[in-house]
């Protein structure tokens, strides 16, 4: 029987992080290139340090005379991509930074598999859903990137000034009778651009946001705080410590809560399984839980670069469910056609939907008009029903 009083932690980290604003430039080079064609392959990585961002990875638009041409644009979506994050400092501006891009067009090799709508790697994915928030997500995850999207939205706004864009946040959630109730801790480091500011001082001008962020009840007088505790968080971004996409793939998912098949997602075309194939088992697992078959669900997919179908279906309700598991094996498989194509077709993934996912992690969000966060949508909780 598992544990139902616990503690557990996850951290989140914001947009300025330098691995997040990696990230960032990625997804946006990507969402430039399905702009551009919506079947067009990429797989970008980024790296940035003091005033420098290289780019690099694979490519590919219909002709290479159309990606030539398209090269040009790099620079730019950079550049972009740093001054809304808003750095704007000695060692890491938006004006000032150095661009290499060492982008290339895709291997034929790996191409041949994908052009006969064949998985783009193999690999295994991980999806997760868990009763315990509105959005059903783990809370601890879900309230530690509710806390810097609130202080970035209020830093944004002109509201906190004194604030840089780097940030991390981590939350220490107590659990009673398997449920969460509380937070025994907070840590957060966060930069700032006073120099003459203490801790004490920023701890000050972030308590209310943290507040705002966090459910009414939450902070009790034994919370401990522990906002920048070296003290000093003035150089912050790619000046203090080096960037690249994918670092940070447990705050892209269930802060630690659920297993992760190690495949990142930032800066990859929905051809690549690693990204594709993580959403789709996210919404079936939060459709399961959505639909009450079970609280908490589970669900492996698992590829092999070229092949179509995949080559295990798993599904774990974690001694919640109402049926067993390997009759929702078969349901999944049965309504949601699980190929690369149908994946990407079903979730509507050929869209230039990536950059805004790059932060505040890729689940728990809500759906947008244009096809964002599809995989959160629960339009399958009928199917689910029906079919049990």
């Amino acid at each position: 029987m598992s544990r139902k009083n616990y503690l557990f932690t996850s951290e989140s980290v914001s947009e300025g992080h330098p691995d997040k604003l990696c990230d960032r430039v990625s997804d946006s080079i990507l969402d430039a290139f399905l702009s551009e064609e919506s079947l067009a392959r990429v797989a970008c990585e980024t790296f940035a340090t003091t005033n420098r961002v290289i780019v690099g990875g694979e490519v590919g638009l219909s002709s290479r005379e159309k990606l030539n041409d398209f090269m040009g644009q790099i620079d730019g979506i950079v550049r972009d991509c740093v001054k809304d994050i808003g750095y704007e400092q000695d060692g890491f501006h938006w004006r000032n930074l150095v661009v290499h891009n060492y982008l290339h067009p895709q291997s034929a090799h790996i191409a041949q598999g994908v052009d006969n709508k064949g998985a783009g790697d193999q690999g295994i994915m991980f999806g997760y859903a868990v009763n315990e928030t509105k959005e059903l997500m783990p809370a601890p995850i879900q309230y530690s990137h509710a806390i810097l999207r609130t202080l970035a939205e209020a830093r944004k706004a002109g509201k906190t000034p004194q604030l840089g864009p780097d940030a991390k946040s981590q939350l220490t959630v107590k659990y009673e009778d398997g449920k969460p109730v509380g937070v025994t801790s907070i840590v957060l480091s966060t930069q700032h651009l006073d120099a003459k500011m203490s801790s004490s001082d920023v701890k000050d001008l972030v308590k209310p946001y943290i507040l705002e962020a966090l459910p009414e009840g939450w902070v009790s007088p034994k919370t401990e705080w522990h906002v920048n505790p070296t003290g000093a968080f003035v150089i912050g971004g790619p000046d203090g410590d080096a960037g690249l996409t994918g670092r940070k793939i447990i705050v892209d998912t269930y802060g630690g809560a659920a297993p992760h098949g190690g495949g990142a997602f930032s800066g990859k075309d929905p051809t690549k399984v690693d990204r594709s194939a993580a959403y789709a088992a996210r919404y079936l697992a939060k459709n399961i839980v959505a639909s009450k078959v079970a609280s908490k669900c589970t669900i492996q997919l698992s590829y092999a670069i070229g092949v179509a179908k995949p080559l295990s279906i798993y599904c774990d309700m974690h001694g919640t469910g109402l049926v067993d598991e390997s009759k929702l094996e078969t349901i999944v498989s049965e309504i949601m056609d699980l190929t690369p194509t149908g994946i990407r077709d079903h979730l509507k993934l050929a869209s230039p939907i990536y950059a805004r996912t790059a932060a505040y992690g890729h689940f728990g969000r809500s759906p947008d008009d244009d096809g964002g966060f599809s995989w959160e949508k629960t339009d399958l909780v009928e199917a689910i029903k029906n079919s049990v």
